[in-house]
């Protein structure tokens, strides 16, 4: 049985997780075919959360240095699923959508899931300002990387192990949430994105708005530079191997390469092809997978040592 491996990040949420510990729908996923393993991360929580956590039969990994993605880190490095589920521990996320989102993730083979809160977002749910913040966030990265998801900043994905492996994702605070995406889509891995049921928030905020923002949007011009950094290396490498100066490489952050053509064609096929429709689903493929050019082990080299 394949097992689906559920990381959630805390600090200080023990009022919260018998609620959130509640919404998992272990028996419906187990109809489904799947073995769950709920993974609790106690960022250095003061309060009795990982106690909490264990006795509602979650397994807690403790994580000294604070930050969100530190504590994800951690978590997914303890995660022993073929696929990985994410969401806070603070009653915003809907656990109880992983069967629809697990069943969208694996009928269309997909390597990245994200959510969009946005779309469908209740009122009371999100202030007015950060609302307005996440939406210029994921603005930004529409410009900078061409991004195609409509929420850029939300913290409920799923992908699986072999994703990871590829990957180089590495931001230890709150900028994890949108790397992931941009590593996803930037390496040319099959992704999508669905809308789903944002609530409003349980407990005590610990979003920092004004420093995790300008943190957040410094990360996002730093990676684009790196980005373009690793395209002319690319470039480079492909005309010294073939001599042909006609396109460019697709990059990602930093594992996988793809060349620009390639990558136009697979978007321009998924989008006439279109994605199987299921009532309840509304997934939208929005990147295709490539194939990977002969120069890729060379080129990750080079990016490995900077």
């Amino acid at each position: 049985m394949p097992v689906l491996s559920i990381v959630i990040p805390a600090l200080n949420e023990a009022e919260n997780l018998p609620k959130v510990a509640a919404s998992i729908p272990r028996a419906e996923l187990a109809a489904l075919g799947w073995e769950t393993e709920i993974i609790l991360v106690d960022n250095a929580s003061t309060d009795d959360t990982g106690t909490i956590a264990r006795g509602l039969g979650m397994t807690v990994v403790y994580q000294p240095d604070r930050g969100y993605g530190n504590a994800y880190l951690a978590g997914i490095a303890a995660a022993r699923g073929s696929v990985i589920a994410t969401g806070d521990a603070d009653c915003t996320y809907p656990f109880e959508d992983l069967p629809r989102l697990l069943g969208a993730f694996v009928a269309d083979r997909l390597d990245f899931l994200n959510t969009d809160r946005l779309s469908q977002l209740r009122i009371g749910s999100m202030s007015p300002h950060h609302i307005g913040a996440n939406l210029v966030f994921t603005g930004v990265t529409k410009v900078l990387f061409r991004s195609p998801f409509r929420d850029s900043q939300s913290g409920m994905w799923l992908f699986t192990q072999d994703f990871w492996r590829k990957v180089s994702v590495r931001s230890p605070g709150m900028a994890f949430s949108q790397e992931i995406k941009m590593a996803a889509h930037v390496g040319g891995f099959r992704v999508a994105e669905i809308p789903i049921d944002y609530r409003i928030r349980g407990g005590e905020k610990k979003l920092n708005s004004l420093s995790d923002g300008m943190r957040n949007m410094s990360h996002l011009f730093v990676h684009r530079a790196k980005v373009a950094r690793w395209q002319r290396r690319a470039r480079q490498l492909e005309a010294a191997t073939t001599g042909n100066r006609g396109y460019a490489v697709r990059v990602p952050f930093p594992r996988r390469s793809r060349q620009e053509t390639q990558h136009l064609t697979a978007v321009a096929q998924a989008r006439s092809v279109g994605v199987t429709s299921r009532p309840g689903v509304s997934a939208t493929v929005v990147f295709a997978d490539a194939v990977v050019p002969e120069a890729v082990p060379e080129l990750d080299r080079q990016s490995a040592t900077g």
